[in-house]
């Protein structure tokens, strides 16, 4: 919960602070690196915890390939919602209202120029790097000890392709916390159906056609 938040509020609370940033970096440079930073720290921080879960499609990744029991991932992902929401209470509570209304407290949101099948689909493709990553280098026994390095760059790189476009939440509880300060729910479906797919995609491939045929 407590990695999630942390996540939550600086990936969210960037979007204010590029709205109201002067400086000469993009508001998309802003948005990239805060989300990439706060997930590869979170990460690390939670990891020896209760494996860096902080995403809940990543959640649900585990445990279609039987990495988690059930009740441990819907207490992971009620965790998770609970840390969100709390980032965006935080959100709300201290940040200039002006500023942070304009961008629906960090709420992702589709671009006009994109249908929602090509969110959903534009939001599984990232989530499916994303989950293949952090098999790639959390799960997998072989892989260098840079998994929340890895990860955390890989949100970075997403947010850089998809962020104009869908807002490269890549994880529900990222879409839920600000949603909800916001009361802002326009498309929150895509922010669900998108990562969980790519998740799972991610998850069987990487599972059982990568770790089981080496070990």
């Amino acid at each position: 919960m407590i990695g999630t938040l942390f996540f939550v509020f600086a990936g969210a609370g960037s979007a204010i602070g590029a709205a109201m940033s002067l400086q000469l970096f993009s508001n998309l440079f802003i948005a990239a690196f805060a989300n990439g930073l706060a997930l590869a720290l979170a990460v690390t921080a939670t990891m020896n915890i209760s494996g860096g879960h902080i995403n809940p499609a990543a959640t649900v990744g585990a445990l279609v390939t039987r990495r988690i029991k059930l009740i441990d991932a819907i207490s992971y992902i009620v965790a998770q919602l609970i840390g969100a929401a709390l980032a965006g209470a935080f959100l709300f509570a201290l940040t200039p209202k002006s500023v942070a209304k304009s961008v629906h407290y960090g709420a992702p949101l589709l671009d006009s120029s994109i249908s929602i099948y090509q969110g959903i689909f534009l939001e599984m493709i990232m989530t499916f790097f994303l989950v293949y990553v952090i098999f790639a280098t959390a799960i997998d026994k072989r892989a260098p000890k840079v998994a929340g390095f890895a990860i955390g760059l890989t949100v970075t790189a997403d947010v850089f392709v998809g962020g104009p476009l869908t807002g490269a939440a890549m994880n529900p509880a990222r879409a839920f916390g600000p949603e909800l300060a916001a009361m802002f729910f326009k498309d929150w479906y895509v922010y669900w159906i998108g990562p969980i797919l790519g998740a799972i995609i991610a998850s069987l491939l990487y599972n059982y056609l990568i770790l089981e045929k080496s070990e």
